[in-house]
């Protein structure tokens, strides 16, 4: 079995705990049901924040989604001038069999932005909502 990374993002509104959360959740449950993982292949999970984000960390969000087994960490994101605000990222490690092009990353909301080439609709390894 091989190891395999896969990316996510999504930005929130408003630095809220609720908030945090909720968007961080949906952002793990379309991974999760985009690539058919079962939370027992999820080997670990890093989440970075903007440093705008302080009301919760990501990583409450994947513990209440029951990863309570999972490694997590959570970082902040290189501030660099003109980058994307109030953006949640996540890299997860997950055991499988899939090929990396088999692979769905997912953006969802104002994360879009991040990778504009996978707007163009000539992939479909990329979920992206414009929501």
């Amino acid at each position: 079995m091989l190891v395999r990374g896969i990316r996510g993002a999504t930005t929130i509104e408003s630095n809220t705990r609720e908030e945090i959360i909720a968007r961080t959740e949906e952002l793990l449950q379309t991974l999760v049901n985009r690539n058919d993982i079962e939370t027992e292949d999820i080997v670990s999970a890093i989440f970075s924040v903007t440093d705008d984000i302080s009301a919760e960390f990501p990583a409450v969000a994947a513990r209440r989604l029951g990863w309570i087994y999972t490694p997590l960490m959570c970082t902040r994101e290189i501030p660099v001038q003109g980058s994307l605000k109030m953006c949640i990222r996540v890299l997860l490690h997950i055991n499988t069999e899939k090929k990396q092009n088999e692979i769905i990353h997912v953006y969802l909301y104002g994360a879009e932005r991040l990778r504009p080439d996978l707007n163009s609709g000539e992939t479909d390894r990329y979920y992206t909502s414009r929501k």
